[in-house]
């Protein structure tokens, strides 16, 4: 086994924990990640601390949560003066690799298919990946003429075939031209799929024969009327709403597609004689809802958005086939990979290292998972805000608008249809976690301000300008 292993990080977009095999799902066909979690640590709590496309990635490269990078919605361009992890392992003698979406350059609504938005251009808005790097900022069709990257120009480069196919073709092309040279590699391959439109012309009609005779069906906790917290995105129509068993349809296609395709990834390592030096992540940025509590997509903090798959593999020093039941947040993910790998934690790190605890050994913990949302998916508009705590038992939400708190029993109600903030007898373990949630927020500077708030202070024309912390002169 080499001194400093290699890193390959697989993550899928809007792929739920839920909607996998290994998860419980019988209508899931996902034997490769399902026996992928045979030989893994499955990190069985862990969520998205932002879910939302571009809030995730930037606490995922940074280690910091929202409040303290600025990617408050998607469709802003990142301030690329903090230290990610790109940068931490090309310091420490690693070829970083990245391919796939990136969705924390463009700083234009719509219009994501022009280069000036798509293409990230070498240079410090590539946080790091400096080695290889064939991306684009994001677009969510995975045929034809919008299925493109870009290398070190702002030509697109048309994929043949279907996008997470060609994705993959290029990581295991890419992990074969490192692993033949003396330096370790750390590639991340994020794949588009199996993010909407949800359309049969969006997945291979293979995939999509698999499901013809699966029977789906609208979730327990389904509301016919929409969540009045919602944004836009997370509103369903009346047409919308006749469409979501067919939506899951092609969704579960999709996560076939992502499940083979990571099959492929899983071969190219053994053939290669990686395997045993190598750590590989599987996992996603968020989840999907499909009508749960009366809302589509994410940006919330009930479980089918923010739990999300999180495997990992290392053999000879990650236990197999053991669930690890810390309550593993998005930012925890870049120091305890860090600490891994032997590589320095940025001091401005304000995840935890929860290493010890992966390779099954004691160690420090967070007690819960600080989750929010900062506004709505992609607008600057206020209402839509949330600060959120989850631990092995609970979770416990509060909306800025309107200040309703719930309170859910995760093991008794796994569909949080209960919300326990309504009942006299457990207003005493409401208020604790009032508290644990204000010393939280307190400790990053997080002070609960309206989006507003942040386009009025730290963003002009959808540039990112600050990075500090918060002033601390509101409260929550």
């Amino acid at each position: 086994m080499s001194k400093a292993p290699n890193l390959l990080y697989v993550f899928a977009d809007q792929l739920r924990y839920f909607s996998c095999g290994y998860a419980g799902d019988a209508r899931a066909q996902t034997p490769h990640i399902d026996a992928f979690a045979r030989q893994s640590s499955d990190c069985c709590n862990a969520v998205s601390g932002h879910p939302v496309c571009a809030p995730y990635r930037a606490s995922l490269f940074t280690g910091k949560y929202t409040t303290s990078t600025g990617m408050v919605i998607n469709e802003i361009r990142m301030n690329p003066d903090h230290e990610c992890i790109g940068h931490v392992l090309g310091r420490g003698g690693y070829r970083t690799g990245y391919i796939g979406k990136w969705h924390l350059y463009a700083n234009e609504m719509g219009n994501h298919y022009d280069p000036k938005n798509s293409y990230i251009p070498a240079g410090p808005d590539r946080l790091g990946f400096d080695d290889f790097f064939a991306g684009y900022n994001f677009h969510h069709e995975y045929y034809g003429e919008h299925a493109y990257y870009h290398l070190n120009s702002p030509e697109k480069i048309y994929v043949q075939g279907y996008e997470p196919d060609a994705q993959t073709d290029l990581a295991i092309d890419k992990m074969r031209e490192f692993s033949g040279q003396e330096k370790p590699f750390a590639l991340f391959l994020s794949m588009g799929t199996p993010h909407d439109p949800w359309t049969p012309d969006n997945v291979p009609a293979k995939y999509l024969e698999r499901f013809k005779d699966v029977q789906f069906e609208l979730p327990p906790n389904y509301l016919p009327e929409n969540d009045p917290h919602a944004d836009d995105w997370a509103k369903l129509s009346k047409e919308e709403r006749a469409e979501l068993t067919e939506w899951m349809r092609v969704y579960y296609a999709m996560v076939a597609n992502v499940d083979d395709n990571f099959g492929r990834l899983l071969q190219a390592v053994e053939d290669m004689g990686l395997k045993d030096d190598t750590i590989v992540v599987f996992t996603s940025d968020h989840g999907e809802l499909f009508g749960a509590h009366g809302r589509r997509a994410k940006n919330i903090f009930y479980e089918e958005a923010v739990r999300i798959p999180f495997l990992i593999r290392w053999p000879g020093r990650i236990p197999a086939g053991e669930k690890c039941d810390v309550c593993l947040n998005t930012v925890d993910i870049m120091p305890t990979l860090l600490h891994m790998m032997g590589l320095p934690i940025p001091s401005g790190v304000e995840g935890m290292d929860v290493s010890e605890r992966l390779m099954g050994r004691p160690g420090p913990e967070p007690d819960a998972a600080l989750m929010m949302c900062t506004g709505p998916t992609a607008t600057f508009a206020d209402g839509n805000e949330w600060r959120a705590l989850r631990d092995k038992q609970y979770t416990y939400a509060v909306f800025h608008v309107d200040g309703q708190e719930l309170l859910f029993n995760n093991v008794q109600d796994p569909y949080q249809m209960n919300n326990l903030a309504d009942q006299q007898e457990f207003q005493p373990l409401l208020e604790q976690y009032r508290q644990k949630l204000k010393e939280k927020m307190k400790a990053i500077g997080d002070t609960f301000p309206a989006c507003s708030y942040y386009e009025k202070n730290w963003i002009r024309d959808r540039l990112i300008l600050k990075t500090a912390t918060l002033h601390t002169d509101m409260q929550l």
